[in-house]
C-alpha cells in the first residue's frame, strides 16, 4: 500500500517538474509591465528579464530610480514614473504602454509597487494610516490591473500580483496585512474571470526578504512617530515595556530577512514565461515551512503562538 503511494507522489512530482519545465515560445517578441522598479524585487526582476531578451517596461516612483535602472540594463528597457496612488498617473502610464505594444497586447503586467509601514497594533494607528498602505498596495493594484487588462487579454498573456504571505496569515495590526488578503481575493476572482480569455493570473508570496520595507532605520522611526502621536490612555493601557518589546524584533527584522532576491524573482519570471505556470508561489523557507503551514493550522494554535511569542500590554488581564 505504502510502496503504491511513495510510487504515485513520485509520478506526481515527476509530471509537475515536466510540465513547469516547458518554456513559452517566443519571448524576445514579449511585452511585459512591471511596478515599482526603483528598488527590490521589482528592480532585479526587470534586469533579470532584460537580460533574457523580453521587452521590459518599468514602471519608477521616481526619475532617479528610473535613470539608475536604465545605466544598468540594454537599450530594449524603457522606463515611465508612476505613482499608483493617482488615477492620472496609473492612466498616463496605461497610455503610454499601448503606445509601445500596438497590436502585440502586453504579455506581462506585474504589480510589485508596495509599502508596508505604519505597522503597529491597530488601536495605535488612524484611518488614515490603513488608507496610505491600502492605496498603494490593494486599491493601486486594482487601478493598475484594471487599466491594462484590455492589453493582457489581447496578447492572452499574463498578471503577476505580488502578495506576501501576511496575505494568508495576519501576524501584526496596520494596513499591510489587510492589503495582502485584499490581493489574494482580487487574484482569485480575477483569475477565474480571465480564464475564459486565455489569461492566467498567478501570486507571488514571499517570506521575509531584505528589501526597502524591511529597512531598520525606516521601521523604527516609523514606529517611535505612532508611539509618540498615541493617545495617553493607550500609552497607559500597553506601557512602554510593550512599547519597547514590541519594537526590538521589529528593528531586527532586517537582520533576519532572506538577502537573496532571486528567490522571489525567479517566481516571478516563471509565472511569466513558463507554459504552465503555478496560481502561487511561496518564495523563501520560512514561507515554505513556516508561514505556510501556519495558515493551514486551527485558528486556536495560531492565535497561542502568537501568545506565546509576543509582548503582553502592561493592563493585561
Amino acid at each position: 500500500m505504502w510502496l503504491y503511494l511513495a510510487a504515485f507522489v513520485g509520478l506526481y512530482y515527476l509530471l509537475r517538474w515536466y510540465r513547469e519545465r516547458q518554456v513559452v515560445s517566443h519571448l524576445r517578441d514579449k511585452c511585459v509591465f512591471i511596478t515599482g522598479c526603483d528598488s527590490g524585487f521589482g528592480n532585479l526582476l526587470a534586469r533579470q528579464l532584460d537580460e533574457r531578451g523580453l521587452h521590459v517596461l518599468a514602471a519608477c516612483l521616481t526619475e532617479k530610480g528610473a535613470e539608475q535602472l536604465r545605466r544598468q540594463t540594454s537599450d530594449r528597457l524603457e522606463t515611465v514614473t508612476l505613482d499608483v496612488t493617482e488615477t492620472d498617473s496609473v492612466a498616463a502610464a496605461a497610455q503610454w504602454v499601448k503606445e509601445r505594444v500596438g497590436d502585440r497586447g502586453l504579455w506581462g503586467l506585474v504589480n510589485n509597487a508596495g509599502i508596508a509601514l505604519p505597522i503597529a497594533p491597530n488601536e495605535w494607528l488612524t484611518k488614515q494610516d490603513f488608507v496610505t498602505i491600502l492605496d498603494v498596495n490593494l486599491l493601486g493594484l486594482i487601478d493598475v490591473t484594471l487599466n491594462l487588462l484590455p492589453l493582457v487579454r489581447k496578447a492572452r498573456g499574463r498578471v503577476v500580483n505580488v502578495s506576501s504571505v501576511l496575505g494568508r496569515v495576519s501576524l501584526f495590526g496596520g494596513g499591510y496585512c489587510i492589503s495582502k488578503y485584499g490581493v489574494e481575493a482580487f487574484s482569485d476572482s480575477l483569475r477565474k474571470e480571465l480564464s475564459y480569455f486565455g489569461v492566467k493570473v498567478a501570486m507571488i508570496e514571499p517570506g521575509s526578504f531584505n528589501t526597502a520595507i524591511a529597512n531598520k532605520d525606516r521601521i523604527s522611526k516609523s514606529f517611535l512617530e505612532i508611539w509618540d502621536r498615541a493617545r495617553p490612555e493607550v500609552k497607559q493601557i500597553y506601557g512602554e515595556k510593550f512599547f519597547t518589546s514590541y519594537k526590538e524584533p521589529t528593528e531586527q527584522m532586517e537582520h533576519k530577512c532572506t538577502q537573496d532576491l532571486s528567490l522571489v524573482t525567479n517566481c516571478m519570471e516563471h509565472a511569466l514565461t513558463a507554459c504552465h505556470p503555478r496560481t502561487r508561489y511561496s518564495a523563501g523557507w520560512d514561507a515554505k515551512l513556516f508561514y505556510l503551514p501556519m495558515s493551514y493550522m486551527p485558528t486556536f494554535l495560531v492565535d497561542a503562538i502568537m501568545y506565546w511569542s509576543s509582548p503582553r500590554p502592561a493592563k493585561a488581564l
